[in-house]
């Protein structure tokens, strides 16, 4: 999703955090589509990772949303979307109203492709209450794509921001041209953004290099990963990633069937990380090392204020 850096809190001033500000909560790790610039659609590589295809089960999230309450302040977003397709989990629309009911959550959003929507699931997750929809919309839609999209706005009615984006550097400059024409009407805001290496040891072919997912600037080199301190990430057997962008399950810090999420969160094994980046060890981290999220999408550069920070966390 775009990320948003008008009135975005100043991550130094409020580290450490008692509870984080995003929660990655993935309802299923498989997709129907298979991406060339997503791990997901390369299924004979994920064989040989420690993710299984995976829904996940509805008992397990009422726990993981239940243990949510514990912590001592709201959540400003609980996002259903990880890896895969969420709509592909059946109970997707309770899993928006469970986590709504319990008035912990500022915001619940998710991210699709779209191709599952139709007019009954869009009356599902709207009454569920959805807040933010991010579409990324496949290169080769139709009109009964569009139909669906279309028929999701006037269904919302504003009750549910929908915000669509698309891979550009597959696309021509009619195609550009033809996805802003098409969607400007039917959604909320839509832009065209960049595929970039960003996941940690999996590579993507043809991707602009020269700027960021958004069209920004890139980075220089970057020590501390603003991520591990304020946002989650809970995969779809329950297991918690050190990042959202621990696509093969590499780097488990916690297991939410057995461990409760607000001690995953305060926890040793993440102390230990965080501290070790504001050391400015990132490059002596698996994945971590070789991760270019922070060259292409980051939005927070805390990196001069480590050692204040790590006084702090002591």
């Amino acid at each position: 999703m775009r990320i948003t850096t008008e009135n975005r809190t100043r991550l130094e001033t409020v580290i450490p955090l008692a509870t984080p500000y995003v929660i990655f909560i993935d309802p299923s790790n498989v997709c129907n589509l298979k991406c060339s610039y997503c791990p997901t659609g390369h299924p004979d590589m994920l064989r040989n990772t420690l993710r299984k295809p995976t829904v996940m089960d509805s008992r397990l999230y009422e726990q993981i949303i239940d243990q949510c309450e514990d912590f001592p302040d709201k959540i400003k977003t609980l996002r259903l979307y990880k890896d895969g397709e969420p709509l592909l989990n059946p109970n997707f629309a309770f899993m928006i109203t469970y986590a709504k009911d319990t008035g912990k959550f500022i915001q619940v959003d998710t991210t699709t492709n779209g191709l599952l929507l139709n007019q009954e699931i869009n009356k599902q997750i709207v009454h569920a209450g959805l807040d933010r929809i991010n579409i990324s919309v496949p290169k080769d839609y139709d009109d009964e794509y569009l139909d669906n999209v279309a028929d999701l706005f006037v269904t919302a009615f504003g009750s549910l921001y929908i915000f669509a984006k698309i891979a550009g550097d597959y696309l021509t400059e009619y195609e550009r041209y033809k996805f802003l024409d098409d969607f400007a009407c039917i959604t909320h805001d839509c832009a065209i953004e960049h595929t970039a290496p960003c996941w940690p040891g999996f590579e993507v072919d043809q991707v602009n290099l020269d700027v960021g997912v958004y069209g920004q600037p890139l980075q220089g080199e970057v020590e501390v990963c603003p991520y591990i301190f304020y946002q989650m990430a809970v995969n779809a057997d329950g297991t918690v990633s050190k990042c959202f962008l621990d696509w093969s399950y590499e780097n488990i810090i916690g297991n939410l069937t057995v461990e409760n999420i607000v001690d995953v969160w305060n926890g040793t094994v993440l102390d230990i990380i965080r501290k070790r980046h504001l050391r400015k060890e990132r490059h002596c981290l698996l994945s971590c090392c070789n991760c270019q999220q922070l060259k292409y999408g980051m939005p927070d550069n805390i990196d001069v204020y480590a050692d204040e920070l790590l006084r702090r966390m002591k």
